[in-house]
Formats: C-alpha cells, structure tokens, sequence
C-alpha cells in the first residue's frame, strides 16, 4: 500500500489522515531505526552531594522531568520542553506480569490513526483482548471482563522532535542536547485526553503539527496514599508557523517507515500466534521496534 511520504500543506485533508489528525475535533456517539524515547519522570533521582563538609543523600533530579532516553547512549531531563509533532498513532497495550518463566512483557497491537476499529495484537488476538465495539453498559459485564479492560490502556503515540530546555543528565549536571526525533507513547487517560486537546485545536484551525511548537511543562497531581505523578501542560502558539524544510520531508518519512516496520512486526507475530502451525517467512525488522520495558504513567 502506497502512503504519503511528501509534505503538502495545501492539501489538508489528504495531510492530515496522514498526521493522524482526521478524526480529532469530529464528535461521535460518542524509520526503520530505533527512536529516542520521550515520557515524563514521576520520582526523584536520588544522588550524593557535600554539605557542611559531610556527604549527604539529595535530589539531583526532581520528579516530574520531561526524560529523554537515547537508544544505546545517555538520558537527559529537563523541567520543560518544546515540541514539534510530526504525526500521531494510536494503539492499545497491557503490561503483563511475569509468571512461571515468562517475564513481564507487553501485548501490543499495531499503530493506526483511529481506535474505532480492530487492531491485531502481538498476541495472537485483537485489542490486547478489549471487546470489539462500544461498550454501552460497563458494570454489566463479568467482573472478569471488566478487569481485563481495566489492564488495557489506549495510547495516542506521538512522533516529533524535542527541544529539551536546559537539560540534565542523571547526576543534575547541565549538558548540551541537540534537537532530537522522539517517540512518545502517552497512555495516562488525562494526558491522552490532554494531548488530544493539542491535535484538535490543529484539525480545527486546518494546521498540520509539524507546523507549530507545543510548548510543554508538568503539573503534579496527588494520589490517595500521597505519592504523586506529573501531568503534562502544554501551550501551542498558532501565530508563529514553522517553515517546512527538506530534513523534515526525510524525517517525516522516516517516522511513517518506522511505523509500517512496527505494523509489519506486530502483524507477523499475530498470525504466529494466531496460527502456531503455519511456517510463514520471517520478516526482518530492525532491533528496537518493541519497547518491553514497563511505561511509566504519561
């Protein structure tokens, strides 16, 4: 199948199914390289330092940290960053705990740019096990149903690079950070919704993403036992548009290789699962498509 690769600004309809942003502001019934990784940090990173002559344990990182994972290489944090997405993708994933042999893993299902339709999972079924369709009345399904649903969130993945503003490094130390391309996947419920908000004010204004710069900063939200966790906050300034430039055409492209990579893995495990006895061809996808690791809350 053949997508858009090339940039057009004057064709929004066609640029923005592309970018994902088709269906936001519409209401209803309702490359084949690894990427840097974007999320926010929740807790402190506890370090050493001299105090009155005596080393003592301090926060060299505060919690609510835009943090920056290089593939293969540093992490970087900073309080606040400037982003500019590219596009966007949806999926859903649940974490799965380790058990016997097996160690935590996540069933993930592949990228499109809508939810209201079934998506293949890398375990063999659809939606990371969700019901297929609207679910009317959620309290009466089984209470086994409803906890399997529980364990599933959506996720809005986003792609762009990312300005980080005077960042650190693990130790608190200021450094350099080139502006770098990132994927971000945002499965907190009000950060999803948050971002949404973000996308919608483009498709309604007709702007595409790559043409502006969200601003973004963290709040802290309080849970019931008194720990905390950090929302995003962003700020998107429609007055200034970014020009488009060839590295953005390259980059652009690059993202949608990334994205028919991870579809293309995610697929193939699906009919291995879903067909344990059939001896397909393998399809070769670069290291780093599937992130295992446990996300943390946005």
């Amino acid at each position: 199948m053949n997508e858009i690769t090339t940039i057009d600004t004057n064709n929004y309809a066609a640029m923005a199914k592309a970018m994902g942003i088709a269906n936001e502001g519409t209401s209803a019934s309702k490359k084949s390289s690894t990427l840097a990784r974007l999320r926010i940090h929740h807790t402190p990173i506890m370090g050493m330092a001299e105090v009155n002559g005596k080393k003592v344990n301090v926060e060299v990182v505060e919690g609510g940290q835009y943090k920056l994972e290089i593939p293969d290489g540093p992490t970087y944090y900073a309080s606040s960053a400037r982003i500019r997405p590219y596009m966007q993708r949806f999926m859903y994933k649940r974490f799965m705990m380790a058990s016997g042999n097996t160690p935590n893993r996540y069933v993930k299902t592949v990228m499109a740019d809508t939810l209201n339709i079934d998506l293949k999972d890398n375990d063999g079924g659809f939606n990371c096990g969700k019901p297929a369709g609207y679910i009317q009345d959620f309290k009466s399904l089984p209470e086994k149903t409803q906890d399997l649903i529980k364990q599933i969130k959506r996720v809005r993945v986003i792609f762009g690079t990312v300005e980080l503003v005077d960042p650190t490094d693990d130790q608190g130390n200021p450094v350099e950070v080139d502006t770098t391309p990132f994927i971000w996947e945002v499965d907190n419920r009000d950060a999803f919704k948050g971002w949404g908000e973000v996308f919608a004010t483009f498709a309604k204004q007709k702007r595409l993403p790559i043409q502006h710069v969200v601003d973004a900063a963290t709040e802290e939200r309080k849970l019931p036992n008194g720990n905390s966790f950090f929302l995003p906050v962003t700020t998107v300034n429609l007055t200034h548009i970014v020009d488009i430039e060839q590295s953005d055409q390259e980059l652009f492209t690059d993202f949608m290789s990334w994205v028919q990579n991870y579809n293309e893995y995610i697929i193939t495990t699906y009919t291995e699962k879903a067909n344990p006895h059939d001896d397909d061809d393998d399809i070769a996808i670069t290291d780093g498509m599937i992130d295992i690791e446990e996300d943390e809350v946005a």
